[in-house]
Order: structure tokens, then C-alpha cells, then sequence
């Protein structure tokens, strides 16, 4: 009975090592070492039998069987060294940068020249101290219009085909409306910058949309003039565009009164490039200022004709088409 319970010992010895040394995963390693050696494992099994030995033999037994324990744990511990090598050396393999390859192109995003028009027009007039305002491009027609010296029966509607909504409000056809709510909130001096998006029945060609981009400003004081209108529009057309002539031609608009529309000498020719003027009085009224105490000042200009004078672009329609052939060359 001991000699055939050694020969087992042994025999599991050489099987399990043979069988440990050709696992090529660490799962099936895993597999082995509860077959082998754990608690219903085969080593387990054939120990159980050792009830049956005379007293006097268990001890060369035991002291076998504690000998291949240590020979199975040493080539598991031996395999599963050589197998975890294996597995991180095929991970850098993997994950190998091969520094001398071609990147991976990525186009660098660039600005879009009707944003550039936006950021470089508002960084001068915050630099004149001026504050940004902005509004709601749904507006009634109050804001739009009457507030602004346009009553229902003005000749001056027509001059702006506005886009009516079925609950009666309508889409805002200048953000001069935003002139307006803020005036109702604050007391003066004022002096902002509104800029947005606007809204106008106007047929798509080469140099009109029917959505668009105005930028307006609005000062507010005690004692402005004719004098600082001028100023400040010479100002910021100048740090725009350039020591350019400008010029000044009267004109009209129902919420300014004198009217002047600003023309520039571009390229040999002159280019009619804001509209401008003194705050009605009327407007003043409407927000509840004391037009015998305060007057103002209004202008404002389309982002889209400052972007196509600057860049030279031949129809407004392709600000809007995002073409990357055009678009890259901004």
C-alpha cells in the first residue's frame, strides 16, 4: 500500500509538471493549480487515502506528498512568471508609439469672418468704454417699432419687410429694440454696443440675405452732440479699417434726428458704410428720459458689409455656405 501510494505521489509529480510547463495562458494556469493542488484537487485525493497506512508509514508519505507540493507550486510560481512576462511584453508591443511616422492630420479651426468682424468691432468699443446689451430676436412690435418713432401708419415700415409671427410678435428687423429695453432698466449715462442677428424680407442675391448681423451702439448723456457722434464713429472706423477719408451725408431714420449715413474712400471709391445720428427725442420720451436734459447718440452698421469690404468678397451668400474652400482662406 506505501509503495503504491509513493508511485502515485510521483507519478502526479511528472504529469502535473509537464502539464503546467506547456499552459500557455495564465487562465489555464489558474485551471492546473486547482486541479492540482487545491482542495478537491488531485493531490487532495490521493492524501485522503493515508487513513488506511499503518501509523509508522504516514510520516515518509506526508513528507513525500509535501515534496511535490513544492515541486507543483515552484513551476506553477516559475510558469506564471514567464506567461505574465509574456502578456506585458506583448502590451508594449501593442502599444508602441513609432515616433517616426506621420501624424494624424488634424485641420487647426479658424475663426469665421463674420466673428472676426463681431470680436475685433466689439474689442474697440469696450475699449471705449462701452458696455455689450443683448436681446430677444422675437420682439413685439412695440420694441421694433413704435418705441423706436415708427407708429403703424410711418412710411418709414416699408423700409423694412418684417417677418410677422401668427401670435402677432414678429422677428426683430435691427437691434435697436434692445436700445430700447435697455434704456426702460437704466438710468443714464449709457453707452453700449448691441450686436445680433436681424431679420428682413428681403430677396437672396449677391448683397442681400434675409438673415443677417447689425452691430449698433448707443450713448446717452448729458450734453452729447453731434460733435462726439462724429468722434466716435472716425474712431472706430479708423481702428477698423484704417487712416481712411470718411465722410458724412444727411440722411433719415425715424429714431434719429439728425440723420447721417458714413461713407469711406475704400479702394479709390467711397463706400456707404453706417448709419447714424441723434436719439429722437420722441425715443427718449418713450423710455422715460428728460429730453431737456439728456441727448444721445446712435449708430450702427451689417457685420456681413464690413466682412465682405475687409475681405474683398464678391457675394454674401458664401458667408453662409460653409465651404471650406472658402473658409480656409480666413
Amino acid at each position: 500500500m506505501t509503495n503504491n501510494l509513493e508511485a502515485q505521489l510521483l507519478a502526479l509529480q511528472q504529469e502535473g509538471e509537464g502539464a503546467i510547463a506547456s499552459a500557455n495562458t495564465l487562465e489555464r494556469l489558474e485551471e492546473l493549480r486547482v486541479g492540482y493542488l487545491g482542495k478537491k484537487g488531485q493531490l487532495s485525493i490521493l492524501l485522503g487515502s493515508m487513513g488506511k497506512l499503518p501509523t509508522e508509514e504516514r510520516p515518509k508519505i506526508g513528507a513525500i506528498a509535501n515534496i511535490v507540493k513544492e515541486a507543483l507550486q515552484t513551476s506553477l510560481d516559475k510558469q506564471r512568471t514567464a506567461l505574465e512576462s509574456l502578456k506585458i511584453q506583448a502590451q508594449l508591443e501593442a502599444e508602441t508609439l513609432d515616433v517616426t511616422m506621420p501624424g494624424i492630420y488634424r485641420p487647426q479651426g479658424r475663426v469665421h469672418p463674420l466673428n472676426n468682424i463681431f470680436d475685433r468691432a466689439l474689442d474697440i468699443f469696450v475699449g471705449m468704454g462701452y458696455t455689450v446689451a443683448e436681446g430677444p430676436e422675437m420682439e413685439t412690435d412695440y420694441y421694433n417699432f413704435e418705441a423706436l418713432n415708427t407708429p403703424p401708419d410711418h412710411p418709414a415700415r416699408d423700409m423694412q419687410d418684417t417677418f410677422y409671427l401668427p401670435d402677432g410678435n414678429l422677428l426683430r428687423t435691427q437691434t435697436s429694440s434692445v436700445q430700447i429695453r435697455y434704456m426702460e432698466s437704466e438710468e443714464p449715462p449709457i453707452r453700449i454696443v448691441s450686436p445680433g442677428r436681424v431679420y428682413r424680407r428681403d430677396d437672396v442675391d449677391a448683397t442681400h440675405s434675409a438673415v443677417f448681423h447689425q452691430l449698433e451702439l448707443l450713448a446717452v448723456d448729458e450734453g452729447l452732440t453731434f460733435t462726439d457722434l462724429k468722434g466716435t464713429v472716425k474712431l472706430f472706423l479708423q481702428a477698423m479699417f484704417g487712416d481712411l477719408p470718411i465722410r458724412f451725408r444727411a440722411s433719415y431714420f425715424p429714431f434719429t434726428e439728425p440723420s447721417a449715413e458714413v461713407d469711406l474712400q475704400w479702394n479709390g471709391r467711397w463706400l456707404e458704410v453706417m448709419g447714424c445720428g441723434m436719439v429722437d427725442p420722441n425715443v427718449l420720451k418713450s423710455v422715460g428720459y428728460d429730453p431737456e436734459v439728456y441727448t444721445g447718440f446712435a449708430a450702427g452698421f451689417g457685420i456681413e458689409r464690413f466682412a465682405m469690404v475687409l475681405h474683398q468678397i464678391d457675394d454674401i451668400r458664401r458667408l453662409y455656405n460653409s465651404d471650406l474652400r472658402f473658409l480656409r482662406q480666413f
